[in-house]
């Protein structure tokens, strides 16, 4: 059983990466699709936020965060 899971931030396509780790590791999946309720700041009703997904049998989460933060 794991105990973490990776979480990785994308700007807009966090459910494209998790369909194509699918696509490209075995033993991997896409799951859940969080999206906005309601129209917000930043965006508006049905905007996928968090996508679930598992690669190599390792449970993830995207969250699709926008460009608030840089990669350094």
């Amino acid at each position: 059983m794991t105990k973490a899971t990776i979480c990785l931030w994308y700007e807009n396509d966090a459910k494209a990466a998790a369909e194509f780790y699918a696509a490209t590791f075995p033993d991997s999946s896409l799951g859940a699709v969080r999206t906005a309720p309601s129209d917000f700041p930043a965006g508006k009703k049905g905007d996928e936020l968090t996508v679930e997904f598992t690669v190599l049998g390792l449970p993830c989460v995207g969250i699709n965060g926008g460009t608030a933060f840089q990669q350094s």
